[in-house]
């Protein structure tokens, strides 16, 4: 048997034929303060347009904090539940927007929803996903569970399993796991895998625990990495050994 290590460095390397790209909400925001920049949609569809060209399929869960967060509705005032269906519909805004940007450069995406809101999306179901990637379509999953009190990463983790996902990719604007939040401590050093048992035990901010709970249940290996700098989606899915790795 394969040390751990050596199993990790294999996997890095191998070729994804599905994986599951969680987007920030927030990283839609460019360079604005709120709402979606125009430059940042088209570098992200173009990297995605790329990928699918190069024979991944390609599912999609994409955040809403560039439009509203529930917890942060909740304290404001808002009811907790109103305030996840606030947000869960800041999650469809900018899956359309996606859908757009990407259905403007000739690739063909489709927009699911958790809760049924046609003729806005399709009505989310694992089969029809996984039917439209097999036709080279992008599936953008929206509307997160279609439940309150979960996030989007469940959410996103939860459609990974689902849809038989090989990778779970999140995209952030740091380009990796790290000690401490190097938005604000300059001594944080960063990892370039860890488990998924170990970022529990640190307290680390990957993902929500019920999100880390279902991928590590499941086997969904994740990589964390910069999706604001171009490129970084072509290299991550030709096994280059950027951002972290969690197992």
């Amino acid at each position: 048997m394969l040390h751990p290590i050596s199993q990790l460095q294999v996997l890095m390397r191998t070729k994804y034929k599905r994986v599951l790209l969680k987007l920030s909400g927030e990283s839609l925001m460019g360079s604005q303060g709120y709402g979606i920049d125009p430059v940042r949609l088209g570098q992200y569809a173009e990297q995605i347009k790329a990928a699918s060209e190069g024979g991944t399929q390609i599912a999609i869960v994409i955040g809403g904090g560039n439009i509203f967060r529930g917890m942060q509705g909740a304290a404001k005032g808002f009811d907790r539940v109103k305030g996840d269906q606030m947000g869960m519909l800041a999650t469809v805004i900018n899956s359309l927007a996606l859908s757009s940007a990407l259905t403007a450069i000739g690739q063909k995406a489709r927009v699911f929803t958790a809760i049924n809101m046609y003729p806005i999306g399709e009505y989310y179901s694992k089969w029809h996903a996984i039917e439209a990637m097999e036709r080279g379509e992008v599936a953008i999953l929206s509307g997160g569970t279609g439940c309150p009190f979960f996030t989007t990463d469940t959410g996103a983790a939860l459609r990974g399993v689902e849809v038989e996902a090989d990778m779970m990719l999140k995209g952030t604007r740091v380009d990796g796991v790290y000690t401490a939040d190097p938005e604000k401590d300059p001594t944080a050093t960063k990892f370039s895998e860890i488990t998924y048992d170990e970022v529990y035990n640190r307290g680390l901010k990957v993902m929500d625990l019920t999100a880390t709970a279902l991928c590590k249940e499941n086997k969904l290996p994740i990589i964390v990495f910069d999706m604001d700098t171009v490129g970084n989606l072509a290299k991550v899915l030709e096994g280059d050994a950027i951002g972290t790795l969690v197992y």
